[in-house]
């Protein structure tokens, strides 16, 4: 009998009861902190030990809902978004273009592999500008059947949007979030560095695409090399499947859909957008796509629930892994951890030393999975670090985001990453195969591009 690979909230459990036992193991310790735009940064040299903070039973038995409530804003997110996707589902509009798309790519072969890097690469851009991350649990609702209709499997389609953004938001050229961040806490101009983060942004992209493109045509070949060809999946479609016809309503709400994911885009970046206003404007998306669709209000409310029924595992999985960091976080631990961490880069030629920061930012991302977050708690630290490393502070911010964004695309304790597998149908072994490889990939191509400042060119 062939093994099972355990399940995610298994996983997470595994990792919980790892995490309670380090707080008894590493000692509990942390930084003062100031406040910078909002978020709360680490002052460098502040660190000190405190008394011990070992997590029990009753810690690990309550950290789970204590993740829900820290991850609440998500996890609603997830509910609503995905109960206004039932709704634009039910209304045929999708499938009927879908149709169009798959009809398209039989007719016209040769633009058939033009389809996947024009879109992989719009979503690297969607990533390094204002910083797509939640956001890909909207658009995979909608890349998975586009996969599907092309001939691909669930990972291809989950692949795009996600490795895509995932590619964009760790060589992010003016991310906000992550790069503003971390260049405003290392006393940088913002937007500084904007050429040399241009061409690693370019190379992160064009590497994302050949990987993806190439499972794709494997594939596309031979479907038996699906990663996940025994895997049952709720988006599989099947011969006895209706023809959609495309009528005007349905496209109606096609101009719907696609005026909701631009004004994301818009909102996003113009207005400051968030979870709150993004979750309302994908339930308003859902109500008006229900009156273009002449839904009855009683197709509406099932069509919703039935779509927020679909991502349950996903919302407890994302729950879940946020409760993991609760651990850590009332251990104290996580201080130590950069403390000890930022010492092991000091020392060392100036090459080896940056590659140490980036492998220091890959590690500590699997207990600080926030970019964002990872920033306000490294950058005091690194900024000063590189001065005595003799290393330009562009390259500790450039060391900084290709650590938190590489790793993203696998580490368990990523509510986003684990939520949108479960969300796919995709077992987390299958999306570890798959995509560790490119993870490798990108991390060697990242010190290639972090070691070239450092011994090649000055990048002031």
């Amino acid at each position: 009998m062939k093994k099972r690979f355990p399940d995610v909230l298994t996983l997470l459990t595994v990792f919980m009861v790892l995490f309670t036992i380090l707080t008894w193991v590493v000692p509990a310790g942390e930084f003062e902190r100031q406040q910078f735009k909002n978020k709360q940064v680490v002052v460098a040299g502040t660190y000190h030990t405190v008394d011990q903070n070992a997590q029990g039973l009753m810690e690990f038995l309550t950290a789970p809902i204590k993740g829900f409530v820290a991850a609440a804003d998500i996890i609603g997110f997830v509910f609503l978004v995905a109960g206004a996707f039932g709704i634009v589902q039910k209304t045929g509009a999708i499938e009927a273009f879908l149709e169009k798309v798959i009809a398209f790519g039989v007719e016209h072969p040769q633009f058939k592999m033009m389809i996947l890097p024009l879109l992989i690469a719009l979503f690297s851009l969607g990533g390094a500008t204002f910083g797509m991350s939640e956001e890909v649990l909207v658009f995979v609702m909608l890349t998975i059947p586009l996969a599907h209709a092309l001939g691909y499997d669930t990972i291809v389609g989950v692949a795009i949007p996600f490795v895509g953004a995932g590619a964009g938001f760790a060589g992010a050229f003016i991310n906000p979030f992550t790069v503003g961040i971390a260049q405003g806490i290392a006393e940088l101009p913002p937007g500084s560095g904007f050429n040399y983060r241009l061409v690693c942004w370019t190379v992160f992209t064009l590497t994302a695409i050949l990987f993806i493109c190439r499972y794709a045509a494997v594939i596309a070949r031979d479907p038996d090399k699906s990663l996940v060809i025994d895997t049952p999946s709720k988006w599989d479609h099947t011969a006895e499947q209706e023809t959609m016809e495309l009528t005007s309503r349905r496209i109606g709400v096609l101009i719907v859909l696609a005026g909701a994911l631009a004004l994301l885009v818009y909102g996003v970046q113009e207005w400051g957008w968030y979870i709150e206003e993004i979750a309302g404007l994908f339930v308003g998306m859902g109500l008006l796509s229900s009156v273009i669709g002449q839904l009855s209000a009683h197709e509406t409310v099932k069509a919703f629930t039935q779509g927020a029924a679909d991502v349950v595992m996903a919302a407890l999985i994302i729950g879940f892994s946020r409760g993991l960091l609760v651990i850590a976080e009332q251990g104290a631990i996580i201080d130590t951890i950069l403390n000890s961490m930022a010492g092991l880069a000091q020392g060392l030629a100036p090459a080896a030393s940056v590659i140490v920061m980036f492998i220091f930012q890959s590690f500590l991302n699997f207990f600080v999975p926030s970019g964002s977050g990872q920033a306000a708690l490294t950058m005091p630290l690194m900024a000063p670090l590189s001065d005595l490393l003799h290393l330009e502070r562009q390259v500790a911010v450039l060391a900084f985001q290709f650590g938190d964004g590489i790793s993203n695309l696998v580490i368990p304790t990523s509510g986003v990453t684990m939520g949108l597998l479960e969300l796919a149908g995709i077992p987390y072994d299958r999306w570890f195969k798959f995509c560790f490889p490119l993870v490798l990939i990108l991390s060697f191509v990242a010190c290639v591009l972090l070691v070239l400042p450092v011994t090649v060119f000055h990048w002031a």
